[in-house]
């Protein structure tokens, strides 16, 4: 089933709720990709989200960070946030910024000479 994508309000209100492994990097929930949908009917909005791994030791924290984040927005009476199973999460739902500051190597074989790239990715290349 294809989902809209999350109203511009409700992505600017998640671009600084972060998930507390991320914080430190500066990647929000959005960039990372964890936001699936938002709808809302009647001030009620619902956020669908994603995790990285169904054993997140953070999955309560993120989920509360987001609901008071959502339910903060003007019009927002109420919001249940749900964590949704029927999809995985990926590194390909992170954003170009989350990707360069997490740094993903690709894999091991599509790189020939794996020193030849650390050199080539890195300050100075040095690892």
């Amino acid at each position: 089933m294809s989902r809209p994508p999350a109203p511009e309000w409700a992505v600017r209100a998640l671009a600084d709720v972060y998930d507390p492994c991320c914080r430190e990097k500066g990647i929000s929930v959005v960039d990372m990709g964890l936001l699936r949908s938002v709808t809302v009917e009647d001030g009620h909005a619902r956020v669908e989200l994603l995790l990285t791994s169904g054993w997140c030791p953070f999955a309560s924290r993120v989920l509360d960070d987001v609901e008071d984040a959502v339910r903060a927005q003007p019009g927002i009476e109420s919001c249940a946030v749900e964590i949704v199973w029927d999809e995985v999460w990926s590194t390909d739902r992170l954003s170009e910024s989350a990707r360069r500051l997490l740094r993903f190597l690709p894999e091991p074989v599509a790189v020939p000479d794996r020193d030849a790239y650390i050199a080539a990715h890195t300050r100075g290349g040095r690892s």
